[in-house]
């Protein structure tokens, strides 16, 4: 009988039970509290969540990219798993806030060996930033300009009362203030489609995104990007997001049907060159 053959991962660095745990295709994530200064961004996702779709795409010391930073939750995901990270955010006041915390996280000499590099620009004109070839990426976009929606408006008072920002910013770059849903989903498609110019060849991305709702309709943001972005990249799954930490809203009740809805997709493309 010949031996077994020994486990090769050439993906990442986890183990046969962490790959395996990681396949589930959903989860409930329940994140820390955010901190106070983090709080600021009006859609920030947890760097928790980041980490653990990093560690799995990459290996130790390998590039991430996210061109839509924020705050920075994806550079720090990548200094907690020891990776390089590269984010571009459209905004100076989130760019600087990003600047702050990955400085902050990144602490003394322990990672002082990595890149964690916050670029202030717009993700549109990517090929201008000279970026070395990227192993993974890691992102969310806007929900199209799904915060200046009235049916917003109770968590935006909430958030002016707290003093925090209620949607991205005023520049007429910012894809969170177009609003045509067409001109959205083909402007965001173009820029994710320009990452081609810096993916190593096989290397995946994750978009986290979900559907919107907007005047008592749906429109399909996630399904559509996976069927417009399939046709540059190999969509090749999804996992759901749950969150289970949500208090319900009597949405519509007794009228019509309106869902809490309480999930995103993480849609997962590989970059496949012919």
């Amino acid at each position: 009988m010949s031996e077994k053959r020994p486990f090769r991962n050439r993906l990442n660095d986890l183990k046969p039970r962490e790959w395996i745990k990681f396949q589930k295709s959903w989860f409930v994530h329940d994140p820390p509290p955010r901190r106070k200064d983090a709080k600021l961004h009006p859609a920030k996702f947890p760097e928790t969540l980041a980490q653990e779709f990093i560690e799995f795409f990459t290996k130790a010391d390998q590039t991430v990219l996210d061109p839509m930073l924020g705050t920075g939750s994806t550079l720090i995901a990548c200094i907690r798993s020891g990776r390089n990270g590269i984010g571009i955010e459209l905004s100076p006041r989130y760019a600087e806030l990003a600047t702050r915390l990955v400085e902050r996280e990144r602490g003394p000499l322990a990672y002082e060996h990595l890149r964690a590099e916050v670029i202030q620009g717009d993700a549109a004109d990517l090929p201008s930033f000279n970026l070395p070839p990227i192993d993974y990426v890691f992102t969310s976009p806007p929900y199209w300009n799904m915060l200046h929606a009235k049916g917003a408006g109770t968590q935006k008072h909430r958030r002016k009362d707290d003093a925090l920002d209620v949607t991205y910013s005023e520049d007429p770059a910012d894809l969170g203030n177009i609003e045509d849903y067409d001109e959205f989903l083909e402007r965001l498609v173009a820029i994710y489609s320009t990452l081609r110019e810096v993916l190593r060849p096989r290397a995946y991305l994750t978009i986290i995104v979900k559907n919107v709702k907007k005047g008592g309709k749906i429109y399909p943001l996630a399904w559509d990007l996976g069927r417009q972005l399939g046709q540059i990249y190999t969509l090749k799954d999804e996992k759901i997001w749950a969150q289970d930490n949500i208090r319900l809203a009597p949405y519509g009740m007794g009228n019509a049907w309106v869902s809490n809805t309480f999930h995103h997709y993480c849609l997962q493309f590989r970059f496949e060159p012919d």
